[in-house]
């Protein structure tokens, strides 16, 4: 059932203006969507957080107020809302029906693990077919934006215990999930949160520059299978990380890269709800979505080999 208020509630609480109505009916049971008068088109987005994993604090709702929506669905809410995004935020995976999923231009994803079962947070799953039809609307020109454990989604079946570099097959093709090739990288583990440093490697995508070798606080993601035509926005570096995840040459924390036509942005960070306050990490999402709905432009040429050319690790024994 989804927690989703009823039309009537939302255009109220919404103050969806005429040139916004058109999608509500579509939009009425997955969520609420905020509106804003701006010159330019509004962009419409679906922030999707359905967890069948484990449930992040910053987009958890209120069990007691479950039309209220999660920190960080409010912040991108209002975010977007003063950017010119329209932005849906749903945890019901029956809105990647065709006839909703094609009302958004790009989709962001902070999710966990097999998106087409009820798994732990007990919201509906979108189905195989349903999902396949987002990874063709992807190709075919829809915009993605993964939020930290976006990775953490659709992974590779690995032995228990044991983190696999690369799963082959006989024909010696990656094997994974086909959403983990569109995204362009996969979990592995992380350790305790913990400050170190990220290396800005394009300073010129928009809202880049302001990671320019900063240091903070994060749940930082180890993470492996990269796309070989990433291009690199920030580098993780891992000099003095404590952790067996991090016992690793530098590799790629925020990239972007291209699945087809469809522009494809992801960055590791969104864990603590004081970095979705920090102005520089609004500054690169709102970037980012301007660029997967193709607002703006950006040279996304891949550089992962001279930006992380040890990128990939070595199979590990991850810590439990």
């Amino acid at each position: 059932m989804s927690n989703a208020p009823n039309r009537r509630e939302l255009l109220k609480s919404a103050g969806l203006t005429a040139a916004g109505l058109a999608l509500s009916p579509l939009l009425s049971r997955f969520g609420r969507a905020a509106d804003v008068a701006v010159e330019t088109p509004r962009k419409k987005l679906l922030f999707f957080t359905k967890s069948s994993g484990y449930q992040h604090s910053v987009i958890a709702r209120d069990k007691d107020h479950p039309g209220k929506l999660a920190f960080a669905e409010q912040v991108l809410t209002d975010l977007g809302g003063r950017h010119g995004f329209e932005v849906t935020c749903s945890k019901d995976g029956g809105i990647f029906a065709p006839a909703t999923r094609d009302a958004f231009d790009a989709f962001v994803f902070y999710t966990t693990r097999d998106l087409t079962t009820a798994g732990l947070d007990g919201q509906p799953p979108m189905s195989p077919a349903e999902k396949a039809g987002l990874l063709e609307a992807i190709r075919d020109g829809k915009g993605f934006v993964g939020i930290h454990s976006a990775t953490d989604t659709f992974l590779a079946t690995t032995p228990v215990g044991k983190e696999i570099l690369r799963n082959i097959d006989e024909h010696g093709q990656d094997n994974f999930d086909p959403y983990i090739a569109m995204l362009g990288g996969e979990f592995i583990s992380h350790a305790k949160q913990q400050e170190t440093t990220l290396r800005c490697a394009d300073d010129k995508f928009p809202g880049a520059a302001a990671f320019k070798d900063s240091r903070f606080i994060e749940e930082w993601y180890s993470l492996k299978n990269f796309a070989p035509d990433l291009h690199v926005i920030l580098v993780q570096e891992t000099a003095g990380m404590i952790g067996s995840q991090y016992v690793r040459k530098p590799y790629p924390e925020t990239w972007a890269r291209m699945h087809g036509k469809g522009r494809v942005f992801y960055t590791s960070m969104g864990h603590r709800e004081d970095v979705w306050q920090k102005p520089a990490f609004q500054d690169l999402l709102i970037g980012a979505l301007n660029w997967a709905t193709g607002r703006i432009d950006a040279d996304v040429t891949p550089n992962i080999k001279q930006v992380t050319p040890e990128a990939d690790p070595k199979p590990f024994l991850a810590e439990k």
